[in-house]
């Protein structure tokens, strides 16, 4: 390309962009300058905000957190978002405005948590810390309509309090709020879904019912994580109920009275009673006691868990006095609590609960036995 020609290029693209900076209305270029001058302190606060929430929400202990993150709201996307809720009731009434002054989301955080109940449970944490400007309630926004779908949330418009805007560390960022978008991971899910679905309003009612379909899924399925979480919960106190009932019941006794009811199959709440019973000090991680029992049970179909118990009882001191012996010889190997349980088993049933040991492990076993008598563990 000549030097003219690459001229007239350049004097073509200043054209175009001047012309397209004159269709800007004055409040629009005033914003731009305003995002611009104030774009590197946006970010600088939404990353402390960000650890702030991490820190306040760390010490609930009992919450789920999924995720915190947090970005600073693109330029164009804020005047769009103006120009459709504010800016013809505004020019209609001939009132004078700043854009800035009408989005209050510029920094936007959001948490994610498991269960719907968290929700409010995060709200009320972040109030420790930060003044609420405005609650908007997606959940009532919802289902105060049957012809509403979208995701359910809550979002809160925050800043910080008066006890936290007077830190030095926090007064450069006193000035300055945030929204805060509270969801549970469905709720997040059907948010990122929702903006792929590219038209919701003007469609066929077949379509727009296909869409209600889809959003009833997913709220299903917020509920029924809840109440399988509770449900579980509810499962793990009957079984240490229960089984603290037959404390005292001879073994024989229980395998009888519970030999024909569902509820005295083994399964990961009534293992978790016993396990403790006998390893108080180690933690049993939920996969991994889903799979050991879900093992016990191929090995053994429909095993109680009064035989499971009474296997453990029977064999545990042989076991351990196995375990001293191979720690001994094996330094530095792990003999952990679930292979103390796979020789009790082996131990009590060997026909049974072959699979229960490698063929090494078992030989292993079967060598020490020949030389030291099991003894009961009363």
């Amino acid at each position: 390309m000549t030097r003219a020609g690459a001229n007239s290029g350049i004097e073509l693209r200043m054209t175009v962009n001047l012309a397209h900076d004159s269709d800007l209305t004055a409040e629009e270029a005033e914003f731009r300058a305003y995002y611009a001058r104030e774009l590197p302190v946006l970010e600088h606060a939404c990353a402390f905000y960000m650890a702030l929430l991490q820190s306040v929400l760390s010490k609930a202990g009992t919450l789920e957190i999924s995720k915190i993150e947090g970005r600073v709201k693109e330029r164009d996307e804020c005047l769009r978002k103006f120009s459709r809720k504010y800016r013809s009731t505004l020019e209609e009434a001939d009132l004078s405005y700043l854009i800035q002054d009408y989005i209050t989301d510029l920094i936007g955080l959001r948490v994610v948590c498991l269960y719907e109940d968290e929700l409010e449970q995060v709200a009320g944490m972040v109030r420790s810390h930060f003044d609420v400007i405005d609650v908007t309630d997606k959940v009532s926004a919802v289902e105060s309509t049957e012809a509403s779908f979208g995701y359910k949330g809550l979002h809160l418009d925050l800043r910080l309090n008066a006890e936290q805007a007077c830190l030095p560390e926090n007064k450069a960022y006193a000035h300055i709020p945030f929204e805060l978008q509270v969801r549970t991971i469905i709720q997040d899910s059907w948010s990122v879904l929702d903006h792929k679905i590219k038209y919701k309003k003007s469609i066929p009612a077949e379509l727009k019912r296909r869409i209600n379909v889809l959003s009833a899924l997913f709220e299903l399925a917020d509920r029924e994580f809840r109440q399988i979480r509770d449900a579980t919960a509810a499962e793990l106190l009957h079984a240490a109920e229960e089984l603290d009932d037959e404390a005292g019941h001879d073994s024989a006794h229980l395998e009888h009275s519970t030999a024909k009811s569902p509820a005295s199959e083994l399964n990961a709440f009534t293992f978790l009673k016993i396990a403790n019973h006998f390893f108080k000090e180690f933690e049993f991680e939920p996969h991994k006691v889903d799979m050991f029992v879900d093992d016990v049970r191929a090995w053994s179909p429909g095993i109680t868990r009064a035989r499971f118990n009474e296997l453990m009882r029977e064999n545990i001191g042989s076991v351990k006095r196995y375990k001293q012996h191979f720690d001994e010889q094996n330094p530095g190997s792990s003999f952990n609590p679930y292979t103390v349980m796979r020789h009790c088993l082996y131990l009590g049933d060997k026909t049974t609960f072959r699979r229960a040991l490698r063929n090494s492990s078992r030989e292993a076993f079967e060598s020490w036995l020949l030389t030291n008598t099991p003894v009961q563990n009363l």
